[in-house]
């Protein structure tokens, strides 16, 4: 159909109120961590959508009528293509299962599904690219291993207790570090913090998550609005993916996580890892938390701490290598941007 253009939107306009009505006609929601939208606009009418946040197509949608007019193909080509100019070359999609058979037809694979949710991946890379590289990069060998998945934001005394306990019961471990960028300690900072402060562990590696640890930052609200429903589905497709791709490729045998005695949501994850990677084969070991004044010890209790400038207190919390960084000239941007958030994530 002629006539049918795409246009950038500026979401600090009144143009982000139409993308959001536009939205909710398919009972979607615009995603808070969008960067960028596009819209396909027919004469000034919004007909079709697509956002993405980092290398994650999200909120998209085709208005009826217009479905078969190649819309949707126009969309993911022109965001596909502004994402490469800025160096990103594979992107994914969370959707629901109803909707698969339209982007596989628009050249994307699946990776993994769930009762609620579907992962898809478009680019020349994939999955088994992913791991074989891990595999190359890291020179592992085919012992078997134990494995970890930690944020760190920042590293621990707790998160060191939890890797000690599978070092000392295991050949091997591997901690892989989520590395996704929505934390305020950026992903290298936090890998390296991990790195130097078990240093002393020698059969323990740290390997970056890559773009299959998926973080729960990343996984999407606009068509999960229930929090419930959202984590359980996250936490099952996050264990399928590990059981399926990343325990085989590494001989992984078991998966160390810590107990949340005050956190349903982490409590849920936990017990999707059991019932899934059970199903691979794999042992999930909890852990009771390092407790310290009858607490268990958090990265969220040491940016609370970081917030309140109470460095004393955060001594007790975390490894003498974390403190000197928290000290360091490099850390200042860090600690002033977690004392000016509402709410430290």
């Amino acid at each position: 159909m002629y006539g049918i253009r795409i246009e950038s939107i500026d979401l600090n306009t009144n143009e982000r109120l139409k993308v959001e009505d536009f939205l909710s006609t398919f009972n979607l929601l615009l995603d808070k961590d969008v960067e960028h939208t596009i819209a396909a606009k027919y004469e000034d009418e919004i007909i079709g959508t697509c956002s993405h946040s980092g290398n994650v197509l999200k909120c998209f949608a085709v208005k009826e009528g217009f479905q078969e007019q190649g819309i949707a193909s126009k969309l993911i080509t022109y965001m596909t293509n502004e994402l490469f100019d800025k160096g990103i070359f594979q992107t994914f999609i969370f959707t629901q299962p109803k909707n698969v058979s339209l982007f596989k037809g628009l050249n994307y694979r699946e990776v993994q599904r769930v009762e609620e949710v579907v992962l898809l991946e478009g680019g020349m890379s994939g999955i088994n690219n992913y791991v074989d590289k891990m595999l190359q990069n890291n020179s592992l060998d085919n012992k078997r291993k134990a494995a970890l998945v930690m944020n760190c934001n920042p590293f621990t005394l707790g998160h060191r207790y939890l890797i000690e306990r599978a070092s000392r019961e295991n050949d091997e471990v591997i901690v892989f570090v989520v590395e996704e960028n929505r934390s305020l300690f950026p992903f290298e900072i936090r890998k390296n913090l991990v790195k130097i402060g078990i240093e002393d562990l020698r059969n323990v590696h740290v390997l970056s998550g890559g773009n299959y640890i998926i973080s729960s930052n990343t996984f999407p609200t606009y068509f999960l609005r229930q929090e419930d429903i959202r984590m359980n589905a996250y936490a099952k497709l996050d264990a399928e993916i590990f059981g399926r791709y990343i325990s085989p490729a590494f001989n992984i045998e078991k998966r160390y996580v810590g107990t949340e005695p005050y956190c349903n949501i982490t409590n849920q994850y936990n017990k999707a890892l059991i019932d899934i990677l059970s199903k691979h084969g794999i042992e999930v070991i909890e852990v009771d938390r390092m407790n310290t004044d009858n607490a268990p010890i958090s990265a969220s209790e040491v940016r609370r701490l970081i917030k309140a400038e109470n460095f004393h207190k955060i001594r007790s919390l975390v490894p003498k290598t974390t403190y000197e960084f928290l000290m360091s000239r490099e850390a200042k941007p860090i600690i002033e941007k977690i004392k000016r958030s509402d709410s430290p994530h």
